[in-house]
């Protein structure tokens, strides 16, 4: 058998790794230093199991993989995760150098796992709830403004008949969430606030699910009232997701549904140059998905969601700003994604975005979506799990 010229790097690359990795244990085993798990877990999440197989293969089969301008083994690489381990400091992220002694900065602790057109960490998504109070006070709907609406993006939908089997549940956790070109004299983020359901993000939900009910999917769309019901409970906004966790249970528990996908739609609260990309000469709202970290599910809805943004990105160049993984210290760390292994959180557009823009994106979604639900599901009969 002719080996490769380049098998020796590859050996010896592998070599020098793990004589590090080797050194690294002697000196904690020595030192007896505490490594914390979450540490432990992020650090071996930067081998990919697809580059790793990947590394091994071609180390024997070079013929498939004649040049690798990235190794996955290198001094570099290895050095990096021994810093990380043995002080829990990131060298690519300076929020490992200061999390622990800037009161507030683990708020923007967000772990970026896939980056879209311009996200960094100067452009991460926070989570902050107004008071029930404030979210009470009901904003006049800019009625001109919704009439305008060209005729595209306010189509009449062809009526269907819904198909029996209902498998996608939709939802709004935080209902309220508005969209400041739909409202009258509004002009900051935090006056991006409505309970009337043409100008929340519950006017989405309703397209999101007219859309998917045309692609012959089921659906379920729960339109409550979060600042309604939050009042009549005497709770406040922060408890919106054990109030909309109800609501999934609920509808789970129905015996005439077949429920696997579900999807809670939010709006962002950063300004349009963040929120807005313009692709073939039209604006579209950009989105991004959220996966809580909290439960034993979250690898699985993770797979989803990066599935979905690449999906996306096929079709839609930077009309997703990335995948995002969260946990209890930077939010509510579940968002109800326990539930089921195909749970996410899609957050549609910022404050300035128009109902153009957001339809646009929505129906953009809801097509990568449908596609990705048939297939999965075809996949699933073929394997005899269907």
């Amino acid at each position: 058998m002719k080996r490769s010229a380049n098998q020796p790097k590859y050996f010896s690359s592998f070599i020098v790794a793990l004589i590090i990795m080797y050194l690294l244990i002697g000196t904690i085993i020595f030192m007896n230093l505490k490594i914390d798990s979450v540490v432990l877990q992020k650090s071996i999440n930067n081998l990919y199991s697809k580059d790793l197989f990947a590394h091994f293969l071609r180390a024997e089969n070079h013929y498939f993989y004649p040049k690798e301008t990235d190794e996955l083994f290198t001094i570099s690489n290895a050095s990096k995760m021994a810093i990380q381990l043995a002080t829990s400091v990131k060298p690519s992220d300076a929020r490992t150098f200061l999390g622990n002694e800037l009161p507030g900065l683990r708020l923007y602790d967000t772990e970026i796992i896939i980056a879209g057109e311009g996200t960094d960490l100067t452009t991460l998504p926070y989570e902050s709830s107004p008071p029930t109070e404030v979210l009470l006070e009901e904003r006049k709907v800019a009625e001109e403004k919704l009439k305008q609406i060209e005729g595209n993006s306010s189509k009449e939908f062809t009526q269907v008949s819904p198909p029996q089997k209902k498998t996608v549940y939709i939802y709004q956790t935080h209902s309220w969430e508005s969209f400041l070109p739909l409202l009258e004299d509004a002009q900051v983020p935090n006056d991006a606030i409505s309970n009337d359901e043409r100008a929340n993000v519950i006017g989405l939900g309703k397209r999101m699910s007219q859309n998917l009910i045309n692609k012959g999917i089921g659906v379920v769309h729960d339109t409550t009232n979060m600042t309604k019901t939050l009042n009549e409970k005497g709770m406040r906004s922060t408890k919106a997701y054990a109030v909309s966790g109800n609501l999934v249970e609920d509808a789970v528990s129905n015996k005439g549904n077949d429920l696997t996908y579900f999807i809670d739609i939010h709006r962002d609260s950063a300004r349009k140059h963040l929120t807005t990309k313009n692709i073939n000469g039209k604006d579209y709202a950009r989105l991004y998905f959220v996966v809580g970290k909290e439960h034993n599910k979250y690898l699985e809805n993770l797979d989803t969601a990066k599935e979905l943004h690449k999906r996306l990105e096929a079709k839609y160049p930077g009309i997703s700003r990335g995948v995002f993984l969260k946990t209890k210290s930077e939010g509510n760390g579940v968002y109800n994604q326990d539930v089921s292994n195909k749970a996410m959180l899609v957050e549609i557009g910022g404050v300035d975005n128009d109902l153009n823009e957001l339809y646009r994106s929505v129906d953009a979604f809801t097509e990568v979506f449908s596609e990705y639900y048939w297939e999965s599901s075809e996949a699933k009969e073929v394997n005899g799990n269907g």
